[in-house]
């Protein structure tokens, strides 16, 4: 039997994570056959399986999801986490700049770009949704268009030009165009 996860998130998330008359707490343990458990003091929530499970990954997605709303993330987009080939990743941004309040507030805000735009080109290019809160950027999609991704905010972080890392994420999404078409075309 598969035994209980135990993961925190940020108490001004847990209102999302329970969601209008528990509607988003119910919609994870009905898709992922487990139960969740949230003390609303701490922030803890406990994710128990259900005995009998038909995908024994799902209290992993189930964990994935709730790591997801507590990093910022809208239900919606984070239930995206119940499909096999879409992926939660998350960048520390403290592991590139250090602990510096000021720096972590101007990585912020080169990620998120003026007007949100940065944040937008990437999603755009790669299809992969981006949340920059606290201090961490998540990204969710599929593993692929999620590197691609990763690498363009590392660059970003690294103090790359914004005009390179478009550049790089044009490049990208070329290749990975030429890369599905040829797919296609050997599938027929």
């Amino acid at each position: 039997m598969p035994t209980e996860e135990y993961l925190k998130i940020p108490k001004e998330r847990i209102g999302v994570l329970i969601g209008k008359r528990g509607e988003t707490k119910e919609r994870i343990e009905r898709l992922t056959q487990t139960r969740l458990d949230i003390d609303s003091e701490t922030g803890v929530v406990t994710i128990i399986p259900d005995e009998k499970l038909d995908d024994p990954l799902s209290p992993w997605k189930a964990r994935n999801i709730v790591k997801a709303i507590g990093r910022g993330f809208n239900p919606e987009i984070a239930m995206r986490l119940i499909h096999d080939n879409v992926t939660l990743d998350i960048i520390n941004i403290p592991d590139y700049v250090g602990k510096s309040k000021k720096a972590i507030a101007r990585q912020k805000g080169r990620i998120i770009g003026r007007g949100g735009i940065t944040r937008q080109i990437i999603h755009e290019m790669t299809s992969v949704d981006i949340s920059v809160y606290g201090k961490t950027v998540a990204l969710i999609g599929e593993f692929e268009n999620l590197m691609v991704a990763r690498e363009a905010i590392e660059m970003l972080l690294k103090g790359a030009r914004h005009k390179s890392v478009y550049s790089f994420l044009e490049k990208k999404k070329q290749e990975l165009e030429i890369k599905e078409f040829e797919e296609s075309a050997n599938i027929r």
